[in-house]
């Protein structure tokens, strides 16, 4: 009897385990069935498939399980980092990642009998374009969105290759989107993320005053300032970019506080846009009192940032608070407003962000620009530093959002400012 007992334990367990391989596998055919099927290469896609940007160029064309690109060599290289290449190598392109838009899939029927679709994305070869010559022989990284409608118009990376004819050996980088798939070192981009918490967290912060005597002393350790600066409220310690005044700032606002901002303004986690994963950043709180929590109030110490949740951050300050996920597939933004900041803080980091150009970086760098701006340069340990440059327009009639990053590039407004100004004119104009 012991005997049967065993036995029909055993025809249990294994039935079981057979239902749960079934579900699994469902689980993971509905999941990632689309990729399965479509791969390059697969003859059973028989349809041709058209991947275009949003006026109807064709950055791609797929055909029976051959792969061709755009006609114009300049389009190849700006696209190449979001259309991806036949061997698969960025795994965030749009020809792997909607690979079963493309192909038609079902989940019936798979590719047989596949006519294929064309998809169309959010971005603007031609736009791209003019970023990615921006850029020139210089790594970096382009992102712009309209921050009304969370659509991306502009990603562009560097250095890039001809998806066409592609290097046996390429630049490093090359296979990397650097706009969502890297962290770096933001500078005093970080900046706006304690600026933001010391708004909220401290009632006189507009009647405070900070004295830059070009280093103060924090922890024991001196901070070094960019200049010497005086006596400057809040709106000339963003202004000057004052690593002293927020060097005070940050210990003031907290280990604690600074932790929850950059959590809660979405630059510690992954994002998914239309799906399609991005780097998460990194915060590490340090001790108050320590010159580790005034660096990483200053956008150094630990602080890493990917571009695209900085443009999430920008485009929700610019939209009053709230911030529609940025989207790459036409037609496949959402209605889902994340909130970021309050509007009474989103409208006040706008009055500073738009100070800083009028006082500082000087409206005829960007002329008929209605810009609200923050330079960073990121000092990366190996004498060089990245420049960031990222902001919005002010215009209900052009609501764009912008981040550029130069690795290795210098001053972030010298270096990456007039990027900026190259893309947005051609955008506005």
């Amino acid at each position: 009897m012991k005997t049967v007992t065993r036995r029909a334990g055993f025809a249990i367990l294994i039935a079981m385990l057979v239902i749960l391989g079934i579900l699994t596998y469902g689980f993971r055919y509905i999941q990632d069935g689309a990729n399965w099927a479509s791969f390059f290469g697969n003859e059973n896609v028989t349809g041709t498939s058209v991947l275009t940007d949003r006026y109807g160029v064709t950055l791609a064309t797929m055909s029976s399980g051959s792969i061709t690109y755009a006609d114009d060599y300049t389009t190849r290289l700006a696209c190449y980092q979001v259309i991806g290449d036949k061997s698969g190598n960025i795994g965030t392109g749009a020809l792997t990642h909607f690979a079963g838009r493309l192909s038609g899939f079902n989940y019936l029927y798979g590719t047989t009998n596949s006519k294929g679709k064309n998809v169309s994305l959010t971005l603007d070869a031609a736009l791209n374009v003019r970023a990615y010559e921006a850029l020139g022989d210089r790594p970096g990284a382009v992102l712009v969105s309209n921050y009304r409608t969370g659509e991306i118009l502009c990603m562009t990376s560097t250095p890039s290759q001809d998806p066409a004819d592609p290097s046996d050996s390429p630049a490093e980088g090359t296979y990397l989107n650097k706009g969502i798939s890297s962290a770096l070192t933001p500078g005093s981009t970080f900046k706006l993320v304690t600026l933001a918490a010391a708004i909220d967290t401290m009632p006189d912060i507009y009647n405070r005053t900070y004295t830059c005597s070009g280093s103060v002393d924090i922890g024991g350790d001196t901070i070094n300032c960019t200049g010497v600066h005086g006596t400057q409220d809040i709106y000339g310690a963003l202004a000057n970019s004052c690593n002293c005044a927020f060097a005070q700032i940050a210990q003031e606002v907290g280990p604690n506080a600074l932790e929850t901002y950059a959590d809660k303004l979405g630059f510690t986690e992954s994002h998914s846009m239309n799906g399609i994963p991005t780097a998460a950043g990194r915060f590490d709180k340090a001790s108050k009192g320590s010159s580790f929590l005034s660096w990483a109030g200053i956008g150094q110490y630990n602080d890493l940032v990917c571009p695209y949740s900085m443009l999430r951050y920008v485009s929700a300050i610019g939209n009053g608070g709230s911030m529609l996920e940025p989207a790459i597939l036409k037609h496949g933004a959402t209605d889902r407003q994340t909130s970021l900041l309050s509007s009474e803080t989103a409208g006040a980091m706008k009055g500073f962000m738009r100070n800083n150009v009028t006082n500082n970086y000087g409206t005829g760098s960007f002329p008929g620009l209605q810009i609200c701006a923050k330079s960073g340069t990121a000092e990366v340990g190996d004498g060089t530093s990245h420049a960031w440059f990222t902001g919005f327009l002010d215009d209900p009639s052009h609501p764009y959002a912008f981040v550029v990053v130069v690795e290795h590039g210098g001053g972030g407004l010298a270096a990456a400012g007039p990027i900026a100004n190259t893309v947005l004119q051609a955008l506005v104009n």
